[in-house]
């Protein structure tokens, strides 16, 4: 089996690097580093980087994909190659994640030092007993989701990363923040920033990291308390002890509309806070149904959104893949075509559920036509007669069709019109008596 021989540079100069990494360096011919943009890359010698792969490729995932490629490949020809990366290889390092799952290869890992242990002694924190948690700030949205900190962010190579980490946080941040640069080498900086001005005063390289002493979003923290909610009434409360996914239908329901409403309502005054407040009841539901369903066994909350994240990412090839998709009509091509071979299905119109409300119903079922290259054309307005159920129901059907190519939704539409009408009535009924 070839061989790539993984070795840490350390965090900075090649004073840092240590013994064994020396002789592997001194051992091995074949050389490469992950990137010549680290003070300890000339201790490797004559040796081949990837700083060209980042420039080409679309995608930083598409960089360690291609690396561990050329690796795999060098390995093979040549038997046994070195691969040099910053820090320590197993610290925030994703090419070496990748080539010790890649089975064409051996991985030998000869540690480094890595810059985690020059932090702890700037920041003068013990990250067991304080807790810290290190955290790519590439990933920062996802990765502290619901931690309130301490956290250590790392890999903010660039401004608009720092930018990033600052939206994601929202209103959940500490005032300042420590920045840490260059550690270990002549040009060092540790100091604390003001979180508002974080994008702009610090200038941001490859060996920039940030220590947030508290704060972070907490989204899955309150996802989480909010479930544990949901257990408890399960528990101690006799209506909710005796709920089933069936006796809660209707609640579903009554929270999908109360949803819509709300919606409708959005520019009245509190208008925003009624739709959080009525998400709020729709989450109430979708969790208790999930709550059932791990009591019985079935699946999780957890299953839930991993699920749906996973679904919406195979959905949209032209957003995680190579497929292209310019207008929202290629998008919904796409989509039909990507649900149809999943489900197995014969027909596009599988699946349509029968009792959706009949505005809906044909708006959904000309939809999908449409995305199959099939157009309704509505007959002409002075052509239009209407006397029996089946004229009728034609009519309407032709009302959807204009509906739907003026971009309208039909439900929403006739909804909003018919609450004006109610609310123009009962203000004539005030008026006049």
């Amino acid at each position: 089996m070839p061989t790539v021989v993984v070795l840490g540079l350390g965090p900075a100069g090649p004073e840092l690097l240590t013994q064994a990494a020396v002789d592997a360096i001194a051992r091995i011919p074949e050389r490469y580093v992950r990137t010549t943009r680290h003070p300890a890359a000339v201790a490797v010698g004559d040796a081949r980087s990837f700083d060209d792969v980042y420039e080409r490729a679309a995608t930083i995932e598409e960089v360690y994909a291609d690396i561990v490629d050329a690796l795999v490949e060098a390995a093979a020809n040549s038997g046994e190659v070195l691969y040099a990366v910053p820090g320590s290889p197993l610290v925030a390092e994703r090419t070496v994640e990748l080539l010790l799952a890649d089975g064409r290869v051996d991985v030998d890992v000869v540690p480094g030092m890595s810059f985690l242990d020059l932090a702890w002694t700037r920041l003068g924190v013990d990250p067991v007993a304080s807790g810290v948690r290190l955290v790519d700030g590439r990933r920062f949205a996802v990765e502290a989701a619901g931690e309130r900190g301490p956290l250590l962010v790392a890999q903010l190579d660039r401004g608009d990363v720092l930018s990033d980490v600052k939206l994601a946080a929202g209103d959940d941040h500490p005032d300042e923040v420590v920045v840490l640069q260059r550690l270990g080498l002549p040009d060092e900086n540790v100091g604390t920033v003001k979180w508002d001005e974080l994008d702009r005063e610090v200038d941001a390289d490859h060996l920039t990291s940030l220590y947030l002493p508290a704060g972070a979003p907490p989204i899955a923290a309150e996802v989480a308390r909010f479930a544990e909610l949901v257990r408890t009434l399960r528990e101690r409360c006799p209506w909710d002890r005796e709920q089933t996914h069936r006796t809660l239908t209707r609640h579903l329901l009554e929270e999908t509309y109360e949803v819509l409403e709300a919606i409708e309502n959005l520019d009245e005054p509190g208008g925003v806070e009624h739709l959080e407040e009525e998400l709020g009841d729709l989450l109430f539901q979708v969790v208790f149904h999930a709550t059932l369903a791990a009591e019985e066994g079935s699946f999780t909350l957890a299953d839930v959104a991993t699920g749906i994240h996973d679904k919406l990412v195979l959905r949209h090839p032209h957003v995680f893949g190579t497929v292209e998709a310019e207008t929202a009509g290629e998008v919904m091509q796409n989509w039909e075509q990507i649900k149809r071979e999943e489900k197995g299905r014969a027909s596009i119109m599988d699946g349509i559920p029968g009792d959706l409300p009949s505005l809906l119903y044909a708006h959904k079922v000309q939809r999908k036509a449409a995305s199959a290259g099939v157009e309704v054309q509505p007959v002409p307005a002075d052509e239009l007669v209407a006397s029996t159920d089946e004229e009728v129901g034609a009519l309407l059907f032709d009302v959807v069709a204009l509906a739907r190519r003026a971009g309208v939704d039909p439900e929403a539409a006739l909804r909003a019109t018919t609450a004006r009408f109610r609310d123009e009535f009962m203000e004539k009924e005030r008026t006049d008596g």
